[in-house]
């Protein structure tokens, strides 16, 4: 593993998705998953969330649209909540969602509001 591009994507993963949780998720690592944190955090978020050709925003756009289409609830929600940090716009993931149903299916883009809308709630209860 390449001690910078480790770093790099460490710092770029707690920019995205908050310190405390991507911590959490390292502290709570046992010996079966601890080389998957590392692997996603060197090459998915240094590798190429690391990468200047794309900002911050247009890849949790991006990341967004294709998570919902796989269907993936835990990390879309997550994703989410990192798009709103990057400078997602509510109206703006919500024409992600609509792109998603009218290309993935209507059962994607239904999960994919009823996740941001938990996000949302979720986000201003904690503002409070």
């Amino acid at each position: 593993m390449s001690k910078e591009v480790f770093e790099r994507g460490l710092e770029i993963r707690k920019k995205v998705l908050g310190a405390e949780f991507v911590e959490a998720s390292f502290k709570a690592a046992d010996e079966f998953n601890l080389p998957m944190q590392e692997l996603t955090t060197e090459y998915c978020w240094g590798a190429v969330w690391g990468r200047d050709e794309l900002s911050h925003k247009q890849r949790s756009m991006l990341n967004l649209a294709m998570i919902a289409a796989l269907n993936r609830p835990h990390e879309l929600k997550m994703h989410i909540r990192g798009a709103l940090k990057n400078g997602v716009s509510k109206l703006e993931i919500r024409e992600i969602f609509m792109q998603v149903a009218i290309y993935c299916g209507i059962p994607a883009g239904v999960d994919a509001f009823r996740l941001a809308k938990e996000v949302f709630e979720a986000e201003a209860a904690a503002a409070k």
